[in-house]
C-alpha cells in the first residue's frame, strides 16, 4: 500500500495528501467547477491519492483556489452546437426519430428497433 501522506512532495514530486484530506485553499476539478470557476491555465500545486486494493491508488489533482479563474460563459454558438450533439445522440440511425433518451451504444440503435418482437 503507498504511503498518501507527502506535504512535502519528496515522494511524488508534488504536495500529497490523503482521500478528503485537501487543506484549505486546494481543490479538485470538480470542486473549483462546483464553485463557478476553473484552473485558469494553473500548474498542478498538489494531489489527493485514495489507496485501493490490487490496482493503483486513485489519484485527484488539486489547484490552488486563489488563482483558479471564473468559468467561462455559454455562447449561444457553443449552445447551439451541444443541443445539435444532443439531438444527434437521441435520434435512431434505423428509424430515424427521436428516441427521448441517449442511444445506447451496446445496441447502436433505438430500443424498438433492437427489440422488434418485444413490442
Amino acid at each position: 500500500m503507498t504511503p498518501c501522506l507527502d506535504p512535502a512532495g519528496t515522494q511524488y514530486g508534488i504536495p500529497t495528501f490523503p482521500w478528503r484530506l485537501a487543506p484549505e485553499g486546494l481543490a479538485t476539478r470538480r470542486q473549483l467547477r462546483s464553485l463557478g470557476l476553473r484552473p485558469g491555465g494553473q500548474d498542478i500545486a498538489g494531489q489527493i491519492l485514495r489507496p485501493r486494493y490490487r490496482r493503483g491508488p486513485l489519484t485527484a489533482f488539486l489547484y490552488r483556489v486563489d488563482r483558479a479563474k471564473p468559468v467561462r460563459p455559454m455562447t449561444p454558438a457553443k449552445q447551439a452546437a451541444l443541443d445539435r450533439a444532443n439531438t444527434a445522440r437521441r435520434t435512431c440511425p434505423t428509424c430515424r426519430t427521436d428516441a427521448g433518451y441517449v442511444i445506447p451504444t451496446s445496441l447502436g440503435m433505438c430500443v424498438p428497433c433492437a427489440y422488434p418482437e418485444a413490442s
